[in-house]
């Protein structure tokens, strides 16, 4: 160990708010000034050049392979302006974080030294595809992989301490076409929800505007000193705390929630919001979260693609600036036991022209388009639970969902009560007694006001309307934004499509009629994905089980749906990932899940026999001499105390053991014997006297900071 925990509270509590010079205040005037916006394409790229970028951009038009050259050129001295030697395809592998391979800008032309940059390294790269995750889509003697440059999402400059770098977003896929990342898949999303909208929209007579789906994604995160985390092999092995003992004060006084922000936090947070402003992210609010030393970061809502990206880099930056600031930024979902986990909730709109189809409008053609739009979702969110639990699987989100701060892993949704009232007399279509008196007629009738805040606040609902959108609650704060919004796209497209399909099939007089008919046959069908009340009840889960919603418990059960045949039709039909993707990250996760708790379970057995085990034996020694030399001086004895301790040897290496035989073992195995494990150690954190104990405490690093 670095050191005793005594001498690192006493340097922390001794030290100043900050040890580092402050970053300069967030500023609009430089915000987004590292990233290659529409401005500096104005101020790089001839006008027709720029016309036909934005256009791509902006429009969805297809890219004009023409003009590479001149925006590689332009890419180029734009960087070069910046600081920038180098350049790299920015991109995100199965792996779930980010990849990158640097080559400057360094060409050698007659022996002289030249800067260059061409359309071809621009729009393409080659990394080794057999070296990152792939489910068998790449192996080592088949390893081209090609990274394909996305113009919708800009170039940005990341940099270091001596330097910077041209970062390019970029899609990944293997030589023979299949993706191997997280953002392929996403944009086959968005052009299939695009066409599903249009189709739908057709309907209604409205002409033809562009899909935009937003995102919101709000970051939650944990920060503790850095001497601590590095006295505490199982936070920078595994990201969490495999053992630790609750203290007698952690949450439920809700102190934390919406305190005042201590200095040297707030000093970190200012500069984290100048990195992001810098890259032109709209870093917009932040403040304690419900634990001790939880916190939460949350941008302006963003393009979906542009969000999902934006995301990847607020993660590293957070990462970053926390390390310039001696602390280090836990992103696991549970880093600690008996107080609340990290989520990343994910805000989900879908926008047509300039219209939220999400927002109540102010007359019936605007109301039965919000109407077709949330029966909709009702209808996907139902027929598709699996895949959205799916999405939130992993070996970190197991230790989260269901606990006290997050959602059940019930996949159910919250309308609210007047939402809840409006779609019922949708189902009925006859005059009653409610909230809204009368019956509901689509295109007849307007919806009663709903204002923006027309529902309250559930956070235990799985998925929540919250005004004009819905608030995905499930996803790890760990975890790729792209998942879910995969499979949101994906599922709701299926739903437009299935409720235009009979649209299209009505004459203009029986429309109305036609479609109030389609929507309270959904409602009849699917509202039993509604529930208003308290998720972490165990009346739910009952009241879920005689509803027929699954309740799926685990992430090695809920990655099944990713190679169900029936989903594997659905993601086929729409192009988003055909059957070898899909079985690829099925042996992903499910390998990734393995080799975590695996690993975990090694963590727990060398921390336990080896840092542990040898405090427990020497303290249980130094409690029989003490014993010994009462009685002998005529003093009671200590026998009660040494006996727990010598109990708490035996079981201690009794638990061990097991640990060690379950390594060789299943997964469920080594999870059972790590609970064991850890409820044999967390017993004797609280009995061993405390100046022997090896490890940094709860009470420590949740609290000294």
């Amino acid at each position: 160990m670095i050191s005793t925990r005594k001498t690192t509270v006493n340097d922390i509590a001794s030290a100043p708010a900050s040890t580092i010079k402050a970053a300069a205040s967030a500023n609009i005037d430089y915000f987004g000034e590292d990233v290659f916006n529409a401005q500096a394409m104005r101020n790089y790229l001839s006008k027709e050049t720029c016309k036909k970028l934005l256009a791509t951009i902006d429009e969805g038009a297809p890219l004009d392979a023409n003009i590479a050259g001149e925006v590689a050129h332009a890419m180029k001295r734009w960087a070069l302006d910046r600081g920038a030697t180098h350049f790299t395809h920015w991109f995100q592998p199965l792996t779930g974080s980010t990849a990158e391979k640097h080559d400057s800008f360094l060409e050698l032309e007659d022996g002289k030294p030249i800067m260059v940059f061409s359309g071809k390294n621009l729009i393409v790269g080659e990394p080794d595809a057999s070296s990152f995750p792939s489910g068998g889509l790449r192996s080592t003697f088949e390893a081209r992989g090609y990274t394909a440059w996305d113009p919708t999402s800009p170039a940005f400059i990341k940099r270091h301490g001596n330097g910077a770098t041209l970062c390019i977003p970029t899609a990944f896929c293997s030589y023979t076409g299949e993706a191997l990342d997280k953002k392929t898949p996403l944009l086959r999303s968005l052009q299939a929800l695009s066409k599903s909208t249009q189709r739908l929209m057709t309907c209604f007579k409205a002409s033809p505007k562009k899909t935009t789906v937003t995102l919101g994604a709000e970051q939650e995160y944990f920060l503790i000193d850095k001497r601590f985390y590095l006295q505490r092999p199982d936070l920078y092995q595994a990201g969490r705390t495999i053992f630790g003992a609750t203290p007698a004060k952690h949450q439920q006084m809700d102190d934390h929630y919406f305190g005042s922000i201590p200095t040297r936090i707030l000093n970190f947070m200012n500069d984290v919001e100048v990195e992001l402003w810098k890259l032109g992210i709209p870093a917009k609010t932040r403040h304690n979260e419900v634990a001790p030393a939880q916190f939460e970061l949350a941008p302006i809502f963003e393009e979906v693609n542009l969000a999902c990206d934006h995301n990847m880099q607020i993660m590293e930056v957070l990462r970053q600036v926390a390390d310039r600031h001696g602390l280090v930024c836990l992103l696991h979902e549970k880093p600690f036991a008996g107080v609340n986990g990290s989520g990343k909730h994910n805000n989900w709109s879908i926008t047509y022209g300039h219209g939220n189809l999400l927002n109540p409008g102010k007359d019936p053609h605007q109301n039965a388009v919000f109407l077709t739009t949330l029966c909709a979702v009702i209808y996907a969110v139902d027929t598709h639970a699996d895949l959205l639990r799916m999405t939130v699987a992993g070996a970190g989100n197991d230790h989260r969902l269901g606990a006290n701060e997050a959602p059940p892993a019930i996949v159910s949704m919250y309308l609210g009560d007047q939402l809840m009232d409006v779609i019922e007399q949708l189902e009925q279509g006859v005059p009653k007694s409610s909230k809204q008196a009368g019956a509901m007629r689509i295109g007849a009738d307007m919806l009663p006001p709903l204002p923006r805040d027309a529902t309250d606040r559930n956070r235990t609902s799985t998925f929540a309307f919250t005004g004009n959108k819905f608030e995905f609650r499930a996803p790890g704060s760990s975890q790729s934004c792209s998942e879910p919004n995969v499979v949101l796209n994906t599922i709701v497209a299926e739903a437009f499509d299935m409720i235009a399909e009979q649209l299209e099939k009505l004459d203009e007089k029986n429309f109305h009629a036609g479609l109030q008919k389609i929507l309270q046959k959904i409602v009849k069908e699917h509202k039993k994905v509604v529930f208003n009340g308290n998720g972490y009840t165990d009346e739910w889960i009952a009241e879920a089980e005689r509803r027929g919603l699954p309740n799926i418990r685990t992430s090695m059960e809920a990655l099944k749906a990713l190679v169900k045949e029936e989903n594997i039709a659905l993601f086929e039909k729409y192009g988003v990932m055909n059957r070898r993707e899909l079985e690829s990250r099925y042996e992903v996760n499910v390998e990734d899940y393995h080799k975590r708790v695996h690993i975990e379970g090694e963590i727990a057995r060398d921390l336990a026999k080896n840092v542990i085990l040898p405090k427990v034996v020497d303290a249980y020694s130094k409690a029989l001499k003490t014993n010994e030399m009462a009685l002998n001086q005529g003093f009671p004895g200590l026998d009660s105390y040494a006996k727990s301790l010598g109990e708490g040897c035996e079981n201690l290496s009794g638990a061990i053991a097991k640990m060690e035989a379950c390594l060789e073992k299943d997964h469920e195995d080594i999870l059972d014997a790590m609970a064991e494990l850890r409820k044999v150690v967390d017993g004797l954190e609280k009995i061993v006297p405390d100046d022997c104990w090896p490890l940094p405490k709860y009470r420590e690093m949740l609290f000294i900071y």
